[in-house]
């Protein structure tokens, strides 16, 4: 495939995607040691393990298989979490890209439920079928995980399927095992209303008064 996976810098109104590296280690600690209740399916390192979650990234990318990017709260400047494109995939036999996933998503919990996630996924859709113009999008996440499944439909995203023991749990005291697969997906012929949509959800909270920050 002549397709080269690389993840430029994205920036929205409330995030910025930045292509993830070493200086991101503190950040991406302190944003993983806030309340991880809902991490249970989900892979999201320790603080003391932020850097060689960073090096295994970084490792993937090298091998031209994952672009991997720290969330960056644009109100505050501090990482708010991870994400990435991965598993590029081309089958017409030219440099286009057909399909890409998103994956490898985590937010601190205090920017659950902000925004933030709507607005990365439209930046990271966008740039996939506006951009590299891509004919599909997927996201994968444990069938057993509502909270992420509901999520991902959220922005748009249709449900698929479940694909049996599919890939690694990630689930604590599922070491060796595999996990079901809940499987969505945008496709090119539904990006444009599904961009109007997370567009109007977008404005919809950002347009909303906020708490004054403590």
């Amino acid at each position: 495939m002549g397709f080269r996976l690389e993840g430029p810098l994205l920036e929205g109104t409330l995030v910025r995607l930045e292509p993830l590296g070493p200086r991101h280690a503190a950040g991406l600690a302190a944003a993983a040691e806030e309340n991880r209740d809902s991490y249970s399916f989900t892979v999201v390192p320790t603080a003391s393990e932020a850097g060689a979650y960073i090096d295994t990234q970084l490792a993937r990318a090298a091998a031209g298989v994952l672009a991997p990017y720290a969330q960056v709260s644009r109100e505050t400047g501090r990482v708010v979490g991870a994400t990435a494109y991965w598993d590029p995939r081309s089958w017409r036999g030219d440099d286009r890209l057909d399909a890409i996933e998103i994956g490898f998503t985590w937010l601190a919990a205090s920017a659950q439920g902000t925004g933030v996630n709507t607005e990365a996924k439209l930046l990271l859709f966008r740039h996939a079928f506006e951009n590299w113009g891509v004919e599909r999008v997927d996201l994968k996440t444990d069938a057993r995980n509502s909270r992420s499944r509901a999520a991902i439909e959220a922005v748009g995203a249709r449900f698929e399927g479940v694909l049996r023991n599919w890939s690694r749990s990630w689930a604590p005291g599922e070491e060796g095992r595999l996990r079901d697969s809940a499987v969505f997906s945008v496709v090119a012929e539904e990006w444009p209303g599904c961009r109007a949509r997370l567009e109007a959800r977008l404005a919809r909270i950002t347009a909303a008064p906020r708490p004054p920050r403590p």
